[in-house]
């Protein structure tokens, strides 16, 4: 049985990426950390909990069939 699945020492430009492969490289790398700046910047402003609901009852029992 064989794999059809490159392999590092099959691929001929294993050691420099060379045009389009390069820019899908960057490509995929800019818009990573684009929308992790955007998941940031949203933490950053709607991620305050000043309107949290505190809840001061706690369980005594648990009832258990």
């Amino acid at each position: 049985m064989q794999d059809n699945e490159p392999t590092l020492s099959s691929i001929e430009d294993y050691n420099t990426l060379k045009g389009s492969k390069k820019k899908v490289v960057w490509a995929v790398i800019i818009s990573g950390l684009l929308i992790g700046a955007i998941f940031v910047t949203a933490k950053m402003i709607y991620g305050s909990t000043q309107d949290t609901i505190m809840v001061n009852e706690s369980i005594g029992k648990v009832p258990v069939k």
